[in-house]
């Protein structure tokens, strides 16, 4: 490690974090949260879905095998900024191509690092997620008098911000020659790109739309299904999503991931609520109830589907083993279903591709 400028992270509710800095950046802001990935940094750093947010890693050296030109999930990278242990400065991997320090600084994110993530993750599961700032040492006592006056996360639609500005085709592999002439169109709410190459690599046409498209101009293109994307943010900031969604129910397959299954779950009559502090990590335990099978997920949301709010034609297919959250939906009459994790991972455990398969397979009994 080579900085020495000293850092803290200040937490909304006073706590002080004293480290130093790595990364860019003279003043950080966001929601704090913790993921407990053990690898898989890059694909976190760059997830659209932790747009506004400053995660913290669980795992006591990030880093090690660098950053390389395959694992982005978008453009750029998403978090507000990152907290560390320990990072890595020498990286040892054939693909890597910068190290983690450098990899913040090409895009002025802040990172801190030296300070014990542990206790930090301890204190937010007993306190909660909430806002908190990286400013430099000497400034502690003033952004302590600032809080009141920054923003809020649950306060600022992130979608719009993350979502792609014009729609595109996804094509990955030219060559790819077994498709099943099937057309997805990807509701864009901040979608990772593995969803893309996972439809891609099925054979499908897969196009993007940006959020702020019409049910009327989704249909104008004649899919044969529509994935409704996982992103950031509280999903009660996106009621026209959730009319939009639901002028496409009925009219064919809907697959809903992440933030788009509570969308989807509004759009059928249910309800969703804050986590205390999330589901962020590889290692979540997740029952399918049609099949019995139990798998480890990745995850990364803090809001979740209320159970009770959800109407009678509305059955829950997934629970999460650990806290008994609704991990997955799906319609009882319409060939419409919604999981809560994502089955892409990136990062995380490769248990749940079936489940893109079982939406395609809801477009084939069409």
């Amino acid at each position: 490690m080579n900085s020495t400028k000293a850092k803290s992270l200040v937490l909304e509710d006073g706590s002080t974090y004293d480290g130093f800095q790595f990364g860019g950046g003279e003043f950080t802001y966001g929601e704090v949260v913790f993921n407990t990935s053990m690898t898989g940094y890059q694909e976190i750093l760059t997830d659209p879905s932790y747009a506004g947010q400053i995660v913290v890693s669980t795992y006591p050296i990030i880093g090690n095998y660098g950053i390389n030109d395959k694992d982005f999930e978008s453009d750029k990278i998403q978090v507000s900024g990152f907290v560390v242990r320990e990072y890595c400065d020498f990286p040892s991997h054939n693909d890597s191509n910068n190290d983690i320090d450098g990899f913040l600084r090409s895009q002025n994110i802040g990172g801190l690092a030296g300070i014990d993530t542990r206790a930090l993750t301890k204190k937010i599961r007993t306190s909660g997620v909430m806002m908190g700032a990286i400013v430099n040492s000497d400034e502690v006592d003033q952004i302590k008098k600032r809080f009141n006056n920054l923003p809020k996360y649950d306060d600022i639609d992130y979608v719009s911000k993350v979502t792609t500005d014009n729609r595109y085709d996804f094509i990955s592999n030219p060559t790819n020659e077994s498709m099943t002439g099937f057309t997805i169109v990807v509701d864009d709410y901040g979608v990772k790109r593995n969803i893309l190459r996972i439809l891609e690599s099925r054979g499908c046409r897969v196009v993007v739309m940006p959020a702020k498209s019409s049910a009327e101009e989704v249909l104008s293109l004649k899919p044969d299904g529509i994935v409704v994307s996982p992103g950031p943010g509280d999903p009660e900031l996106l009621k026209h999503l959730v009319n939009k969604t639901k002028k496409l129910m009925g009219k064919l397959p809907i697959l809903g991931i992440c933030l788009g299954n509570q969308v989807l779950g509004c759009a059928m009559g249910g309800k969703t609520f804050k986590l205390p502090f999330g589901h962020r990590g590889g290692n979540h335990p997740v029952k399918d109830l049609v099949s019995g099978k139990v798998s480890i997920t990745a995850q990364n949301h803090g809001y979740a589907l209320d159970a009770e709010s959800l109407p009678d034609h509305v059955d829950v297919t997934h629970v999460n083993l650990n806290d008994g959250t609704v991990e997955g939906i799906r319609h009882s009459d319409l060939p419409i279903m919604g999981i809560q994790f994502h089955s892409e991972a990136s990062p995380g455990p490769l248990d749940n591709e079936y489940l893109f398969d079982r939406f395609l397979d809801l477009i084939r009994n069409e």
